[in-house]
């Protein structure tokens, strides 16, 4: 009985929790919007450059043509490990492949939280709030206090080597990671699989596609690992509920019902 009052106050409170952050993450993106159009809206208006709207429109038309994808496959490759709350921190900070997701990924796999649970929610909403403290902090003291006498100490050679390689390293280290976290072999070997397939088959024979190739090996993983999904599972879950997965608010989400049974 006890632990049953003790859960529906669980599901209470996560309920208020996402709720809240959906109301002020949406107004707080929005209003992060307008602040950043404010600097180019006053080059437009009030600096007197001659720009015209055509310009606008045709810089905008190259920037989509080049990004637009990525404006469609991060969210939907991020949602399911940061969750609702944690994709309106991650979009305002920023950085979120290199930064954010890894810290996420590391937090998730230390506590055995499982991305897209309750756990792994909350826990990739205090990975990015530490992260970001952790980030700013460091701007301040390396960058705005050190920074110039720093870089003066590097040789240039280092300083190259590090250009080239780091940002590699951290997304190595963050793939394994997220392969050893999701535990999901089957997903894995398409996914590894497709980026095979992409890089050394399709762009050298079609290297006008050579910019979209991360794209098409996101979207090509969605749609192949949903083809080849374990459909054992996926129906022995729709046929038999149980009493675990009939009070449910959030039945999209994989282990769930595995929580309010714990």
């Amino acid at each position: 009985m006890e632990h049953t009052t003790a859960a529906a106050q669980a599901d209470v409170s996560m309920s208020l929790f996402e709720k809240r952050t959906s109301t002020y993450g949406a107004w707080t993106l929005s209003a992060g919007l307008v602040l950043s159009l404010l600097g180019p809206i006053s080059l437009l208006f009030f600096a007197g450059l001659d720009i015209t709207p055509v310009m606008v429109g045709v810089a905008f038309a190259a920037v989509a043509a080049t990004f637009g994808t990525l404006w469609v496959v991060e969210p939907l490759t991020y949602f399911p490990i940061l969750g609702p709350a944690a994709m309106y921190q991650a979009n305002m900070i920023g950085n979120v492949s290199n930064k954010l997701l890894p810290a996420v990924i590391v937090a998730q796999s230390s506590i055995g939280a499982k991305p897209g649970s309750r756990r792994g929610d909350i826990s990739a909403v205090m990975a990015i709030s530490g992260a970001a403290m952790v980030h700013l902090a460091s701007l301040l003291i390396f960058v705005g206090v050190l920074g110039t006498w720093l870089v003066g100490l590097l040789p240039v050679g280092l300083i190259e080597v590090a250009r080239l390689y780091v940002l590699p390293s951290l997304i190595g280290a963050v793939v394994v990671q997220a392969i050893v976290s999701m535990k999901q072999p089957r997903t894995t070997v398409v996914a590894v699989s497709i980026a095979l397939i992409i890089q050394f088959g399709v762009i050298p024979l079609f290297p006008q596609l050579a910019f979209y190739a991360t794209a098409l090996a996101v979207l090509s993983t969605i749609v192949i690992s949903w083809a080849v999904r374990g459909r054992k599972v996926v129906q022995t879950a729709a046929s038999d509920p149980g009493p675990e997965t009939e009070v449910v608010d959030r039945p999209d989400r994989p282990d769930h019902a595995e929580e309010k049974g714990s």
